[in-house]
């Protein structure tokens, strides 16, 4: 019986670019954000508040709604624009995006007893990770190279309006 061995192949690592990985990102932290809504719904008293009209001391009515909506509409409408929008618009956008979630995360734990610091600390602790990566890939986004810009100092000019 003779073994043939095959050559060792090397894994083929592209790069993955920015928008694809702004959106991934993105996504995770849509789901993650809907995940922890939904397992708090587990914690006891929580569904019987919901029934009373109350979610972490605000009235459910329509006020309440609009907010929470728009709290999730903007991640979710992140996922899309991070692979739409134009480079410099989209580094922009991405950083504020995430700049401003940071602390709306963090205000997850509020006033939230410490027999559920485990869940909150972890929930929130993967929602900043997830917007720390957004912000540094934002923030180091790979610039082209200065050839590729046009020549701003002496547009459209011929070697003869030069001078050479």
């Amino acid at each position: 019986m003779n073994s043939i061995k095959k050559p060792m192949t090397i894994l083929d690592d592209r790069q993955v670019p920015v928008q694809a990985k702004l959106a991934a990102a993105w996504t995770s932290f849509v789901f993650l954000y809907l995940y922890v809504d939904y397992l708090a719904l587990y914690k006891p008293g929580v569904v019987d508040d919901i029934l009373g009209g109350v979610v972490h001391e605000f009235d459910t009515g329509p006020t309440f709604v609009a907010i929470a909506l728009t709290a999730l509409a903007i991640p979710i409408l992140m996922i899309v624009l991070s692979t739409t929008l134009p480079a410099r618009v989209n580094r922009t956008i991405n950083l504020i995006v995430a700049t401003l979630y940071m602390p709306f995360s963090m205000y997850n734990a509020a006033g939230e007893s410490w027999s559920y610091a485990y869940f909150y600390g972890l929930s929130i602790g993967l929602e900043l990770l997830l917007l720390a990566f957004i912000l540094r890939a934002a923030w180091t986004w790979p610039r082209a190279a200065s050839s590729a810009l046009p020549d701003l100092v002496e547009p459209n000019r011929s070697p003869i309006q030069m001078g050479r």
